[in-house]
């Protein structure tokens, strides 16, 4: 993500749509996990651009670090008051175990190597750890858009259950997101020439969040959608995996 691109998602996240509706659904996986038993700890939120979702986390009592590649999304997360480190997702700058969540909302379609990047989570995640994982899906929808994402590629279901098994995760739980609104966003697409994120005017973004708010309470997770959701976690007793020879060093603050 381009460094310009990462300031205007840091302006405009607090009030788009898609953005909101995202932190919402994170901090009900993280209600969940707190109703199963786990008491929040440390976590990574992968992938982190300017730390809108990192500050979820910590809203809900977790130990977040924000990791980030570019210079400029470490600094907004920084300006916003977040433990930020500078890395790359396939060569994590973290000890094996020492993570009892990771976040990476879409960030492994930016990835080249991402199963690589998925063994790095497994790796970094302690016995019994989870990661939460979503990603953008379909080829068919591929367009402009992605393009100007630097999106290396699209996902279907088999693909990233593949993707994250490979790399010994297990998956729990997997289902499709925005599936109302995928006739319109496939719609949008055949005409886009760049990435469609931007500021809606409030009556617009007021009726798409309407839509997307009404997913809540519908059965539509095994429907085609536009994004899909992964709940994973790695298994007790899995042998440890090597670190990578090298590593890149991390700036904290």
């Amino acid at each position: 993500m381009d460094a310009s691109d990462i300031r205007k998602l840091a302006a405009i996240e607090d009030r788009h749509w898609w953005f909101q509706e995202r932190r919402r659904i994170l901090a009900r996986w993280l209600r969940r996990l707190a109703r199963d038993g786990t008491s929040p700890g440390v976590a990574l939120d992968l992938g982190a651009a300017g730390g809108g979702n990192t500050r979820v986390l910590r809203t809900h009592g977790w130990r977040p670090l924000a990791l980030e590649y570019s210079a400029e999304g470490a600094q907004v997360a920084r300006e916003r008051g977040l433990a930020v480190l500078r890395g790359d997702a396939r060569r994590l700058p973290l000890p094996d175990g020492a993570l009892d969540l990771v976040t990476a909302f879409d960030v492994l379609e930016h990835i080249d190597d991402d199963g690589r990047a998925a063994a790095e989570i497994r790796r970094v995640l302690r016995p019994g750890g989870t990661a939460l994982v979503t990603v953008p899906c379909d080829m068919r929808l591929w367009s402009a858009h992605d393009v100007a994402s630097h999106h290396f590629r699209r996902y279907d279901r088999a693909g990233l259950t593949r993707v994250l098994t490979g790399a010994g995760l297990a998956v729990d739980e997997l289902w499709s997101w925005n599936v109302l609104l995928r006739p319109v966003v496939a719609l949008r697409r055949r005409s886009a020439s760049g990435s469609d994120v931007d500021l809606l005017p409030r009556l617009l973004n007021a009726a798409l969040t309407s839509v997307v708010v009404a997913e809540r309470y519908l059965p539509t997770g095994g429907l085609p959608g536009v994004s899909l959701m992964l709940r994973a976690h790695r298994p007790v007793g899995a042998p440890a995996v090597r670190e990578p020879e090298s590593r890149l060093a991390a700036s904290t603050s």
